[in-house]
């Protein structure tokens, strides 16, 4: 009978042990409810990632593009520098342990996962103000122009690769955490569900056929009880009719006449 009942209790699929009970029932569909919930909102958070991601991805393509056009167009002003105002490499080698351009770090939150964010900007004032004030200055300025430029799309272009990096791995562990409350947790939990609803079912049917037993037995047994009843009473009527030889209604001599 332990068998049988394992058996269609769907012993053998992946469930929680748990004593089938009206409590765990209800813990165990409070359970499903907060994994259901958790799910739905997993997946959110995975789309919007990926929507994100592929934000990131296009703009990559884009600015590795343009990076390359800014770049080719800053090496020809510096050629045009160089041929204009001349040999300026010991102006910029005076001023090389001082950097005009820093960059510092923000965080930006998508859904819960920090980006890092960079953010050039230009510390102090520009060291090189006096080069080319001879012969060249407009070709000067223009190279700073394209390379000022170069540095902002090369610090954006870091700041995209970087939240590529850091959202790919996001994206990874939260469709892992999607996957596995869909294909592990949810059917457990509807496993258990299920196996506890059974058992409880086959308590009741068990219970009722105990009641059915019991209600049999005192039926048969007041049955008894009131063939034992009658067949005391037709005794006693029985035993109540026969003569009693001292009862003095018939006063006859017996000894002397």
């Amino acid at each position: 009978m332990f068998e049988i009942n394992i058996a269609m209790s769907g012993g053998g699929k992946d469930r929680i042990a748990v004593f089938p009970s009206r409590m765990a029932q209800t813990v165990m569909k409070a359970r499903l409810k907060g994994a259901q919930k958790g799910h739905s909102l997993l997946k959110k958070k995975a789309d919007a990632l990926n929507m994100r991601f592929r934000d990131i991805l296009r703009k990559i393509v884009e600015n590795k593009v343009l990076m390359g056009e800014v770049m080719k167009e800053a090496a020809f002003s510096l050629a045009e520098a160089k041929f204009t105002a001349g040999d300026f490499s010991h102006t910029v080698i005076q001023n090389v342990s001082h950097a005009q351009y820093r960059v510092r770090m923000k965080k930006e939150n998508v859904v819960g996962v920090f980006l890092p964010v960079f953010d050039s900007y230009q510390d102090g004032p520009d060291a090189y103000d006096l080069t080319g004030l001879g012969k060249g200055g407009s070709n000067i300025a223009k190279l700073k122009k394209n390379y000022n430029k170069a540095i902002e799309l090369l610090v954006e272009l870091a700041t995209l690769q970087t939240c590529f990096i850091t959202l790919d791995e996001a994206i990874k562990v939260t469709n892992r955490r999607v996957n596995a409350i869909e294909h592990v947790i949810i059917p457990r939990v509807e496993n258990t569900l299920s196996y506890i609803v059974t058992e409880l079912d086959e308590m009741e049917r068990e219970e009722f056929f105990r009641m059915k037993k019991i209600q049999a037995n005192k039926k048969k047994l007041k049955a008894q009880e009131d063939e034992e009843n009658a067949q005391r009473a037709i005794d006693f009527a029985d035993t109540s009719g026969m003569k009693n030889l001292l009862d003095d209604g018939d006063n006859i001599p017996i000894l002397f006449a």
